[in-house]
């Protein structure tokens, strides 16, 4: 079997109150080990939007732990959010983050989210076009790193 034959991964779903304890660590670990170590930035990633009534975390896992981690916000209405999309290094390029953040959306779609924000790393611009994200503002300076805003409607059909 080789890699493109493989299972996609589990997807775990849990708001922060039902994380145990060690999913947590490995999640937050991930996003340090990504956003703050291998991408040499200094930020709080503890923002206190984890722990919302409303937001849930999505992440996959191997016999090595996380291997990737977003989160869902709700920012009102029927809009929502997606952050802190973040893939361990060895399962990039794999299809990994991809399959999860497919399953974000159809959890969005869930909970009857019509419109759905993210602020992209530039660089990510043509990965998140691939699911229909389109740049809605101008690019910004975030803690050392060009993003973009962009936003996708969402319809039954996708």
């Amino acid at each position: 079997m080789g890699p493109t034959d493989a299972m996609p991964p589990t997807v775990h779903r849990a708001r922060f109150a039902d994380l145990s304890a060690q999913d947590l660590y490995a999640i937050l670990r991930l996003r340090s080990d990504v956003f703050v170590v291998e991408q040499d930035c200094v930020f709080l990633d503890l923002d206190d939007r984890d722990h919302e009534p409303t937001a849930e975390h999505l992440w996959t896992t191997d016999e090595a732990g996380v291997t990737a981690t977003l989160r869902l916000l709700h920012d009102g209405g029927t809009a929502w959010s997606i952050g802190r999309v973040v893939a361990r290094a060895d399962v990039r390029s794999r299809g990994v983050a991809a399959h999860l953040l497919r399953a974000g959306l159809d959890r969005l779609r869930e909970l009857g989210a019509e419109t759905v924000h993210i602020g992209a790393q530039a660089q990510l611009r043509d990965w998140y076009a691939r699911f229909g994200f389109a740049q809605s503002g101008p690019r910004y300076l975030e803690d050392g790193i060009l993003h973009l805003p962009m936003a996708l409607t969402l319809d039954e059909g996708r």
